[in-house]
């Protein structure tokens, strides 16, 4: 399972920096524009500029509305900028179809200008509380699109939780659908240390925080600790550890 870390800007990145032995993806939001909220072009090419070269930068455009060309030239902007992981929060698509027109766009769009990036259909686990596509739809929408992950998180940052909206189980079903499609599965949405043991065993490729590595845990006020980003790291490599026992025992 891969780790992504969300600074909210340069500064944060030095301090991911810092603990860059302990983290995997450096993702770049902007959290008061909510909760997939892109960041300035700019901001992406100095996170990159800040974080070492072997340790690739994801950059969210958005909670987006419907509007495919609007949402193509926010994603080429943020690959042009050096992001390698493209995520697009389909927050204003309120049926499949939409979402599939939307991720054709953005595939498009990054792909014709870098064929090795990354793009990422990211849905809502909260989506009852804002009316957009279906979680467990994510997938489809990603694999119909030519997209390569599928991601989770939840909307409103109100302190429910991730497994609040959309419980383990599904989303064990959520990671199934992704992998039958041969896509990555992303999770994320208030993810604390004690979520680890069923982000593990149901198979998570990347698990994507934020609070859970602030000061208090506070997403907002709070700032990223590299000492926090090292602590999480050894709870999931732990959780790791015992996993692969457990289906070792089992075999």
């Amino acid at each position: 399972m891969l780790l992504l870390i969300s600074p909210d800007g340069v500064q944060e990145a030095l301090d991911c920096a810092k603990a860059a032995e302990h983290l995997d993806i450096v993702d770049v939001k902007k959290p008061d524009e909510g909760s997939l909220g892109a960041n300035f072009p700019w901001v992406i090419r100095d996170i990159r500029d800040a974080v070492p070269a072997d340790k690739p930068v994801s950059a969210t455009v958005g909670d987006v509305p419907y509007k495919p060309g609007t949402v193509a030239q926010a994603a080429l902007g943020a690959v042009v900028s050096g992001a390698t992981y493209i995520k697009v929060g389909l927050y204003g698509c309120t049926t499949p179809d939409q979402g599939i027109e939307v991720m054709r766009a953005v595939v498009r769009a990054v792909k014709d200008h870098r064929p090795d990036a990354l793009v990422v259909a990211s849905g809502y686990a909260d989506a009852h509380r804002i009316g957009c596509v279906n979680p467990l739809s994510l997938p489809d929408i990603a694999a119909r699109s030519g997209a390569d992950a599928a991601m989770l998180d939840t909307a409103i940052k109100d302190g429910t939780r991730l497994f609040d909206h959309v419980p383990p189980d599904a989303c064990a079903e959520f990671v199934r659908l992704a992998h039958e499609a041969g896509l990555l599965a992303a999770l994320a949405g208030s993810v604390q240390q004690t979520d680890l043991a069923s982000l593990t065993r149901i198979g998570t490729d990347i698990v994507g925080v934020r609070g859970a590595v602030c000061e208090g845990g506070d997403r907002n006020a709070g700032r990223i600790r590299p000492h926090l980003v090292a602590a999480f790291r050894a709870e999931m490599d732990q959780h790791a550890r015992e996993h692969a026992a457990d289906t070792t025992a089992v075999g």
